[in-house]
């Protein structure tokens, strides 16, 4: 498991941080988190498993047992989600995205033109991001249907190839808290993006395509972030399919990973809200599921409209009557 150490960051200032004795893992399970009879967060993160990982395991029914199919555990929920966006490369990522070395507030996505921002930019209100307004916290306050993408940082200083730990993608977004370069909010997800060739995180392409965490910060609070590598890179592991509905496909690859991991901090900002006896959040219930598919002429499939765009997006499980994974609601 991780266990966590303060690290000194430039300045002074303090951010959470964590070394490994293993790789990153998925979720921790409630009976992870009994550590010598006191109930500890296992793990700081929860990954997105892979498609063939997802296939070979068998998830029956609700796979959690009880009511819903999902359990409450008392942590807190974003009631209103903001995102911002990281471009970690040296290089565009993403057909129209933000140039190196520019910041911006996102608004309406017309400084970051990519599909990502696009996505990003209508997520909320969609019919698709309604089924998260199921989920509620212990004072009864539902989550709603917003999703507001506020700000986005092209850091040109990240790396092309090889492997960049948990704990360096942590510094990436203190680093940005830290400059000025993003905003703090405790209701924002800060999705780290890399380019093709990156290991982000340590484990991709072997055990995940994109993992949710958090972090406390000296200065700030807590840190919600997801890392979001480039997984274009990894096809047949991280791809529903080759050729895609906008005719972009590693963004349209990665708008399916960007809805689960969205999703997931939203109803389990901080891993201790809901989830089922297994640890399986609600997009992990419904993850490489995408139910009633339409086939356009390019041969691409498509299950959603988003804004004006048809997207290729995973279900999620509704929390409602007996639960289930659903397009919308």
């Amino acid at each position: 498991m991780k266990r966590w150490l303060p690290l000194v960051a430039a300045g002074g200032m303090v951010v959470a941080a964590c070394t490994d004795s293993t790789q990153p893992r998925s979720p921790a399970a409630p009976e992870l988190q009994s550590v010598q009879g006191q109930q500890q967060q296992a793990n700081h993160i929860h990954i997105m498993l892979r498609r063939p990982e997802v296939a070979a395991r068998a998830r029956g029914g609700h796979g959690g047992g009880g009511g819903t199919g999902i359990n409450y555990h008392g942590g807190p929920i974003l009631q209103t989600t903001k995102v911002a966006a990281i471009y970690w490369s040296p290089n565009t990522i993403y057909n129209g995205g933000p140039n190196p070395g520019s910041t911006g507030l996102a608004g309406s996505g017309a400084e970051d033109g990519s599909l990502i921002g696009y996505f990003l930019s209508n997520l909320g209100g969609s019919y698709y991001f309604n089924t998260n307004t199921t989920y509620y916290d212990g004072a009864g306050n539902y989550v709603q249907n917003s999703v507001t993408y506020t700000q986005f940082w092209a850091d040109p200083n990240g790396a092309t190839s090889g492997t960049v730990s948990d704990g360096a993608v942590q510094q990436e977004v203190f680093a940005a808290l830290q400059s000025g370069a993003l905003a703090y909010d405790p209701s924002t997800l800060y999705l780290v993006f890399s380019g093709p060739g990156v290991n982000l995180g340590g484990g991709f392409g072997t055990q995940y395509c994109a993992y949710h965490g958090r972090f406390s910060a000296s200065g700030f609070g807590d840190v919600k972030y997801a890392v979001m590598p480039y997984d274009w890179s990894d096809p047949s592991g991280c791809a529903a399919q080759t050729t895609t509905p906008n005719g972009d496909p590693a963004a349209d690859t990665e708008v399916n990973v960007i809805a689960h991991e969205t999703e997931e901090t939203t109803t389990d900002e901080d891993l201790n809200a809901w989830y089922d006896r297994r640890g399986y959040e609600n997009a992990d219930k419904c993850a490489w599921n995408f139910g009633s598919v339409t086939q356009l002429p390019s041969g691409a499939d498509y299950n959603e409209t988003v804004g004006e765009k048809l997207f290729l997006v995973q279900q999620n499980w509704i929390n409602t009557g007996h639960g289930g994974c659903v397009q919308g609601y």
